[in-house]
């Protein structure tokens, strides 16, 4: 499979932000564990292009790995020979968009509103980043009149609301500390905590989908 139909199939990317990389492939497991099968490491992490080699050599063929907080094309470059096989942004760039596309590479860049959106979309993004995700309501407003465009909401994302995004229209969705709170030791309580929630997100929008 694309790495962009493992992101629609899936849904869920589990965002690493600023974790220490000697814990970064226990979290992984952890979160592979509990039906995650995507990951971004955010560039403003402590060495990201190491840590997504080191994702990419042990978790990459169970996990599809991107690269996050992506700003230009440098960055891009050096997370995909790292082994990125899509990036997110929380802007939006078009010489990102267009570099990502010729390096075959899935590009989310991030957006808020309908313009934004629209003129990522036209030239060339895979899917749009809508950040910050302030509601649901906001992602169905935007969804109305757009709606040949993908969407995935960051940043405001829950376990509590997961649900009524995904109703609203969501593709996918970018999940950091509410699933991975890096702030926090990482010791076997932790790893278990965080099975636990990757579970309960991983049924959350499951349920949703089979009520469809």
């Amino acid at each position: 499979m694309t790495a962009l139909s493992q992101i629609l199939e899936h849904k869920i990317i589990a965002i690493i932000r600023g974790a220490d990389p000697d814990d970064v492939l226990k979290i992984a497991e952890a979160l592979y564990a509990g039906g995650i099968r995507l990951l971004e490491t955010t560039m403003n992490s402590v060495e990201p292009f190491r840590v997504i080699r080191k994702l990419t050599e042990h978790m990459g063929d169970r996990m599809t790995i991107g690269a996050g907080t992506v700003l230009d094309v440098e960055m891009l470059k050096g997370a995909v020979d790292a082994g990125a096989q899509f990036i997110l942004s929380p802007v939006t760039d078009l010489e990102v968009i267009k570099a990502a596309r010729n390096l075959g590479v899935v590009v989310i860049p991030g957006a808020y509103t309908a313009t934004e959106i629209f003129t990522a979309y036209r030239n060339g993004a895979d899917i749009i980043k809508v950040f910050p995700a302030s509601s649901p309501a906001y992602l169905k407003d935007i969804a109305g009149p757009l709606p040949q465009i993908p969407l995935l909401p960051t940043g405001g994302v829950t376990l509590e609301n997961i649900g009524e995004f995904q109703k609203a229209g969501a593709v996918g969705f970018g999940i950091g500390s509410a699933l991975v709170d890096t702030k926090k030791e990482v010791n076997e309580e932790y790893l278990r905590d965080l099975t636990a929630k990757a579970v309960a997100f991983v049924q959350a929008i499951q349920q949703i989908a089979s009520q469809v």
